[in-house]
């Protein structure tokens, strides 16, 4: 069995138990793909309270916050892989999406999050009208 060690990994954990933070930001891990008229992505958050989660849009760049709490009191910490504190993401949208209409769902550690594409970018049909029957007279057209 291969087994490989990462010595950067173990020096930031050391890190984190001496100095109680994270050496390296926390991870959101993330998907997102087009179903149709609508982008979703999902943010695995496992352990967080919905209410900690905070989305904010500005112009046309999404920010996800949430918060994993940290264990305080005196219980002695014998394994702490699992990242704690307070995570971000940013996302930046595109002009043909639709940021008034952003939905959000939490559900089993997943945050989902639905963005419409906006109508203005959606393809649409011209009709082509024929000038030349339009600038016809009733009696040209009977001759």
């Amino acid at each position: 069995m291969l087994m490989r060690t990462d010595p950067f990994r173990e020096l930031d954990r050391l890190t984190q138990q001496v100095l109680g933070t994270s050496a390296r930001p926390a991870v959101m891990a993330m998907d997102a793909w087009r179903t149709g008229d609508e982008f979703v992505v999902e943010f695995d958050l496992p352990g967080v309270d919905p209410d900690s989660v905070e989305l904010d849009v500005e112009r046309n760049v999404l920010t996800v916050r949430a918060q994993r709490p940290v264990h305080e009191g005196t219980a002695e910490m014998i394994a702490a892989e699992r990242p704690r504190g307070v995570f971000s993401r940013q996302l930046i949208l595109g002009d043909n999406l639709d940021t008034e209409k952003i939905t959000a769902g939490y559900r089993s550690g997943v945050l989902t999050l639905r963005v419409p594409v906006a109508e203005k970018a959606k393809p649409r049909r011209i009709a082509v009208q024929d000038h030349e029957k339009r600038h016809e007279s009733p009696q040209a057209i009977g001759s």
